[in-house]
């Protein structure tokens, strides 16, 4: 039986999944940004909490764990091994550390982990393969990509890399509501990109109408997100490296993302 999601906005634009396994009844979220919004969706779904899924340790992403913790205290914390100890000051000691290669069963579900170092160095992704599901948490936005905070650039495109290389049909959860500011941003290195011209239109559209913009999936941001496109040549021409390394192209494009 397919999982069943339900997603929805915490804080101002953090997104919050429930994942569900309708075949026994467990449920995970992916992340914590605030316990509330997250409790009334369980609420309004009928589900029981059993898993809390982090992607890495800042605060939008962890603050609500305590909240949660408290109402389902038999709920299993899982977190990326190397932001374990950080983690712990907030939500207290996990009941799983994960790393690279590693499965998390929700249910009958089963998460495949991925570290994807960058945003910060300790940072994973949950890729559920039956399901063709990718949690990404703040590595790849729809149209986008997580500041670098932690390592060299060189490291986050290397993690985009593994990202680009799952099945194309594979829909992508992320953690924040980025789309229409990154298609601002897209458009300017991308400008004669049809297909992203399109998107950036529907997506307009779409928030107008009040809607999330996710999911999204792997064939269309290798499509139209400038991110995972460092090699083709009419981006690395729009931002003058024609010819380049992808990975120092990529650098140039997030250098001018974090100055927009």
């Amino acid at each position: 039986m397919a999982a069943q999601l339900h997603q929805f906005i915490c804080l101002s634009d953090n997104f919050g999944v429930l994942v569900h396994d309708p075949e026994t009844g467990a449920t995970a979220t992916i992340d914590a940004p605030e316990a509330a919004p997250i409790l009334a969706a369980l609420d309004e779904k009928g589900w029981t909490l059993t898993d809390i899924l982090v992607t890495h340790r800042h605060g939008d992403h962890i603050d609500g764990i305590p909240g949660l913790k408290a109402r389902f205290p038999e709920a299993r914390l899982v977190v990326p091994v190397l932001e374990a100890a950080q983690i712990a000051e907030v939500a207290g000691k996990a009941d799983l550390e994960v790393r690279e290669g590693d499965e998390v069963k929700i249910g009958s579900l089963t998460a495949h982990v991925i570290e994807t170092p960058g945003h910060t160095v300790g940072h994973i992704v949950y890729f559920f393969s039956e399901e063709e599901l990718l949690f990404a948490g703040d590595t790849l936005f729809a149209l986008g990509c997580g500041r670098v905070f932690e390592t060299s650039m060189t490291v986050m495109w290397e993690s985009l890399v593994k990202l680009a290389s799952l099945p194309q049909e594979t829909r992508v959860h992320c953690g924040h509501e980025y789309t229409q500011a990154n298609a601002r941003f897209a458009l300017t290195v991308d400008p004669e990109n049809v297909l992203l011209r399109n998107r950036a239109n529907e997506i307009d559209a779409q928030r107008e109408r009040g809607e999330a913009t996710l999911p999204t999936t792997i064939a269309l941001e290798l499509a139209t997100n400038p991110f995972l496109r460092a090699e083709d040549p009419l981006v690395q021409a729009a931002v003058g490296m024609s010819g380049a390394d992808p990975a120092a192209v990529f650098a140039e494009l997030r250098t001018r993302k974090n100055k927009a």
